[in-house]
């Protein structure tokens, strides 16, 4: 048996999804941009994607702008925010746990002179709302939290938070990362005071290289790509049609079985943490299970090593992630797990667990089988 629960990191596209990227590969292949026939039909798909997405945002469509992914919907949203509206202010406030892909433009933009206020989380990963009150300032321009943590599936107060930072700094820009919430979650923005918001494709069943990024109509962006100006200048480049239309039919597809699919994965996760919570010495981080996101379970297993569990288990044919897979290459500890409190063993020794609504009953119990014989044999390997 094969069972694969590393979801976080990427998801198996659906097969309707992939004969309609082959289509509009190999039939409708024509360029948005062009004047004639094939070019009006392929804007047309764009045009509908759009709708799409809004539809299930309650946004307008002209506020949805095609990315290549959730690192660019980060990176455009964050950085072309910050440089648009810095006449406003300098100071920007993000947190101690965010994905690289929102740390990294906020060490950029540190670089650039803005001054940038990381906020500390409790030992469940969720943002201290006190730590939030006392950081907002006249001078803050941009604030921004993600919605679902990639590593540990806490969900932050979004909605809070966004009320906080319009009642006390009206102009600053409120930017969520989405990439792990989207297809997971009901998410409003206009009532959840969300201005920005970043998705990623790969991660709803569509293919990799395309995102999208939700900019509220009057929030200042500045582009940093230059060129046709496609997207109303706002991205230039060839849209990638196929992309953009896969991504909006696999969306649309979870959330018309948003409700099954939640139940179906919130039962998966309870099943798998029942299960562990049954092999010794093995510690459930982050939110309670029924209180976090429904996909993903972020374990300690102490005495072994993260990437000698992964091994053994993939040598089996389950596979897990010892994190983000964005950084999983990189020997360094969590960030994420380092803001927790937790200790650099247990750090050591922790995986992620993600999960999709194709995931089976039967492939967890495998999971849980297979932990259960090969956990104390690594052990016994390790103390020697």
């Amino acid at each position: 048996m094969e069972a694969y629960f590393d979801n976080s990191a990427t998801t198996r596209v659906y097969p309707e999804t992939a004969d309609l990227v082959r289509d509009l590969m190999t039939v409708d292949y024509g360029n948005p941009s062009s004047m004639h026939r094939k070019g009006v039909e392929a804007e047309r798909y764009v045009r509908e994607a759009a709708e799409t997405l809004s539809r299930i945002l309650k946004v307008n469509k002209e506020e949805i702008l095609f990315t290549s992914g959730g690192t660019e919907s980060d990176n455009l949203g964050l950085i072309g925010a910050a440089f648009a509206n810095r006449r406003a202010g300098d100071h920007i406030i993000t947190t101690a746990v965010e994905h690289p892909a929102v740390s990294a433009p906020a060490a950029f933009l540190e670089e650039q002179g803005f001054r940038v206020t990381y906020l500390p989380v409790d030992g469940a990963g969720v943002v201290r709302m006190d730590a939030l009150l006392s950081a907002l300032t006249p001078d803050t321009i941009l604030v921004s939290v993600m919605l679902v943590n990639n590593e540990t599936g806490a969900v932050m107060p979004v909605a809070e938070i966004g009320r906080m930072v319009h009642e006390k700094c009206p102009n600053a820009l409120f930017f969520v990362d989405a990439v792990q919430a989207f297809g997971r979650m009901e998410i409003r923005p206009r009532t959840m005071g969300i201005d920005l918001m970043a998705v990623s494709g790969h991660k709803i069943h569509a293919p990799k290289g395309v995102g999208f990024l939700y900019i509220r109509n009057g929030a200042k962006v500045r582009p940093m790509l230059l060129g046709g100006g496609q997207q109303n200048g706002m991205r230039s480049g060839t849209d990638n049609v196929p992309g953009i239309s896969g991504m909006a039919f696999s969306a649309g597809k979870m959330y018309d079985h948003l409700k099954e699919n939640t139940e179906h994965l919130y039962a998966l996760k309870q099943r798998m943490a029942e299960g562990l919570r049954a092999i010794p010495d093995v510690v459930i981080n982050g939110m309670p299970v029924c209180e976090g996101a429904p996909h993903i379970l972020n374990v300690t297993v102490r005495g072994v090593r993260s990437e000698v569990l992964l091994h053994a288990l993939e040598d089996k044919g389950i596979y897990l992630s010892a994190g983000s897979a964005c950084s999983s290459h990189k020997r360094r500890p969590s960030a994420v797990l380092t803001a927790m409190g937790l200790s650099k063993s247990d750090i050591e020794s922790t995986v992620r667990i993600s999960f999709s609504e194709e995931n089976t009953v039967e492939e967890v119990d495998y999971c849980l089988q297979t932990l259960g014989e090969t956990v104390p044999v690594l052990r016994r390997f390790s103390r020697r």
